[in-house]
Order: C-alpha cells, then sequence, then structure tokens
C-alpha cells in the first residue's frame, strides 16, 4: 500500500504538515523544463523567481515532473523565509530544510493533477499525493538513448557537456553526423555538421559554451535577441557517418538535408 508523502516526511521532519507547507508541481512552462534545469544544478535559482505571490505558507514542498506526466521527482523541502518584489516578479528566500535532504532526487511521487494550478495547498493532496519509489541513487542524465532518439534542450546539452556521461561521450565522439538546432519558439531550423575528430561531441561542445557555434544566423540571432534565447534550442541527429569519412561526403549530405529542410531559405543557414 503507497504511503502518503506527507506521512514519510513527518519520521523525519515532524514540522513538514499539510497546513503549513504549499506544494509546487514545477513542469514545462512553455519555454524550459525544470528536469533539465534542475540537471543543470540552478533548479534553486529557478524556483525563487516567481511571478506571482504563490509560496506564502511557511514551507515549500518542491517536486519536478518527471517522465510520465503523474510522476515527481522530490526536489526538496524548503522554509520560506518571504520574497522581494524584482521587476515584474517576487524574488523568494528559500531555503532547504537538511531532515529531507536523503530523499532529493531520489524520491519519486505518484499525484494525478486534473488541472491547471501548479502550485497546491498540502491539504489538496495530502491523501493523494503518494510515495511511488525510492531510487538507489540520485537522478542523473540518462545514459544515451540512441541516435535516432536524441532530442535534448540546451539545458540538457549544458548538463552533458558538464558532466560528461560515458555514454554519451563514447556515442557522440566515435561518429560524423548531420545534426539539426530546432529554435522551438520561431520554429526555425539549422542544420550543420561535424566531422573529423571528436565528432559531434566537440561540434556540440561548443554549442554548449556559446550557443551559436560561430555560425552567422545563430550569433546574429542570440546578439539581437539575448543570449537568453539560446534556451529555446534543441538539438536532435539527423544522420551519423563513420568519422572517418571524407569531409566532402558529409558536406554533401548537409547539403541534401539544408535543401529538403528549407534552412536556406526559411531557416537559419547562411549558405
Amino acid at each position: 500500500m503507497p504511503i502518503p508523502l506527507f506521512r514519510l516526511l513527518a519520521l523525519d521532519d515532524p514540522e513538514i504538515t499539510p497546513m503549513n507547507t504549499k506544494v509546487h508541481l514545477a513542469c514545462w512552462n512553455g519555454k524550459e523544463h525544470p528536469l533539465d534545469v534542475y540537471l543543470a544544478g540552478a533548479f534553486e535559482e529557478w524556483q525563487a523567481s516567481q511571478k506571482l505571490r504563490n509560496f506564502q505558507r511557511p514551507l515549500v514542498l518542491s517536486l519536478i515532473q518527471y517522465r510520465a506526466t503523474n510522476r515527481w521527482l522530490f526536489a526538496g523541502v524548503y522554509d520560506s523565509l518571504g520574497c522581494q518584489p524584482d521587476s515584474d516578479r517576487f524574488q523568494y528566500k528559500l531555503i532547504e530544510r537538511p531532515s529531507c535532504r536523503k530523499y532529493r532526487g531520489r524520491l519519486i511521487a505518484d499525484y494525478s493533477r486534473t488541472f491547471r494550478s501548479t502550485y497546491l495547498t498540502g491539504e489538496k493532496c495530502e491523501t493523494t499525493l503518494l510515495v511511488h519509489q525510492i531510487l538507489p541513487e540520485p537522478y542523473t542524465i540518462q545514459d544515451f538513448p540512441g541516435y535516432r532518439h536524441v532530442d535534448i534542450s540546451k539545458s540538457t546539452l549544458n548538463s552533458i557537456v558538464r558532466l560528461r556521461p560515458d555514454s554519451w561521450v563514447t556515442a557522440l565522439s566515435s561518429v560524423a553526423g548531420v545534426y539539426l538546432i530546432s529554435d522551438t519558439k520561431e520554429g526555425d531550423l539549422y542544420v550543420g555538421s561535424a566531422t573529423g575528430e571528436g565528432g559531434i561531441w566537440s561540434r556540440w561542445d561548443v554549442y554548449a559554451k556559446n550557443g551559436h557555434g560561430d555560425n552567422k544566423l545563430l550569433r546574429e540571432l542570440l546578439i539581437s535577441q539575448g543570449t537568453n534565447r539560446m534556451a529555446d534550442f534543441r538539438y536532435s541527429i539527423l544522420e551519423i557517418a563513420d568519422i572517418h569519412n571524407s569531409e566532402a561526403d558529409l558536406l554533401q549530405r548537409e547539403s541534401h538535408w539544408k535543401r529538403v529542410l528549407l534552412t536556406r531559405d526559411h531557416g537559419l543557414n547562411a549558405n
């Protein structure tokens, strides 16, 4: 029989009760996924900045949407010590309670959200927010999914390059290929290719660092609209090739994809 999450947390910290807790169900906001932000190590800063006064209770229980719609990754319980107006937002001072830190990134909760609100009073979900499982190790970047299944955000790319998981480094550094960058805000596409030593990994390492990879239109976009726009980019692989194939062959394949996807006329390829 699944145990309610509040009951489990209260075993370690009796001060955590539904009546004094606001539950934050962090999910896709139309621009970025908080799970990507969490993996990049920036969730606490991300959560502290709110459009409204959403944390007007002593405690905040933070959960991040995890894979399936009704699964949530436990990110911590925080003391809410007030907020300050910051331009058009409110900046909260949230201090994690160490009593529950052992569950951070490990506990998966089960909760079916049948409404749009992502900020709940604890009593609203006291009996329906259940412990699904506790992972043996904190959640981190998943193993490389295979070349055909790569579709990652900029923040996930940053995390992969920062953490250098073996499966990703091995897979991407061992092949050349043609890749796609998608601007999820405007719908524009950019086709590029990676050849030589280091393969796709070396090329994507550059994108993680500067967002544009020295490509003309991508650089101009970030200059005109700000570097925050790179958060709208996603990265996928169109095809792979032997890392020792000739550069001319790969450039021919790159040209093919530019023609098929119209990225010269209606996308982000300048040539």
